[in-house]
């Protein structure tokens, strides 16, 4: 199947680099009209260099006046938001008795505030399009522990996004809005690549029920079925994609 996002607006966030970059890759792919925001100027660069159709737009999405810029980006470059991919996020990770709390509310503000404060300048433009669907991100970190990973303001963060997915859908119901949220397991990013060696590693790897690990396209997949037509009935729910590892 090609084009399965023909005519589609699409704004996706934290797109310099990882999921966020893919994704919008795979969509203006699959026939969308996207408008990137990261707030790395240089990776946004790169990005059109190599895929010139898909605009760009740089915001610090912590901020409202950085979220509030991106919404009247996407007004003016969209008219309406047919897709709203939350991807941005920015996270620290410490053991309790030494995550600092600037440090915690770093991770809160980037997993949390961009999730809403972006949604929130987007939504007049989510009505607009009568049919749209937002794709926010959760982790598998929201649905169990994993050893060895000192993610207690990770899954504060993910947490929060989960649970503000089911209100979004919940809201958006009755103006034609979808929201459901992916929860990926270990993707193998520019960001994560890093430490696909030691005993974390070892951790990860054993729950996993396929032998190997996730990549940006897997995800990139799914995003895809939830911005397209074909997700149509689908509303507040949470999509795992880890390879099995929080099915046991």
């Amino acid at each position: 199947m090609t084009e399965r996002l023909a005519g589609k607006r699409a704004v996706v966030t934290g797109a310099g680099r990882g999921i966020g970059r893919q994704i919008a890759v795979m969509f203006a792919g699959q026939g969308a009209k996207v408008l990137a925001c990261d707030i790395d100027a240089d990776a946004l660069g790169r990005l059109a260099g190599e895929h010139p159709s898909i605009l760009t737009h740089v915001a610090d999405l912590t901020t409202e006046d950085g979220a509030g810029g991106l919404g009247e980006a996407a007004a003016e470059a969209l008219s309406a938001v047919d897709v709203l991919v939350n991807a941005a996020a920015i996270v620290r990770f410490a053991p309790i008795p030494d995550m600092a709390l600037a440090d915690f509310h770093t991770t809160t503000k980037g997993e949390i505030d961009t999730v809403f404060l972006v949604t929130r300048a987007h939504w007049r433009l989510l009505e607009a399009s009568g049919a749209a669907s937002i794709i926010n991100f959760a982790s598998a970190n929201t649905h169990t522990a994993l050893k060895g990973l000192p993610a207690i303001a990770h899954t504060a963060g993910k947490g929060a996004a989960y649970a503000m997915t089911r209100q979004m859908a919940m809201e958006g119901g009755p103006f034609g809005i979808r929201a459901n949220s992916i929860a990926p397991g270990f993707t193998v990013t520019e960001e994560t690549e890093q430490h696909l060696d030691g005993p974390l590693m070892d951790n990860v790897r054993a729950k996993l029920m396929v032998g190997r690990l996730g990549t940006t396209t897997d995800i990139g997949h799914l995003a895809v079925y939830l911005a397209s037509d074909e997700s149509g009935f689908v509303t507040g729910a949470d999509f795992r994609i880890d390879g099995g590892a929080t099915a046991w």
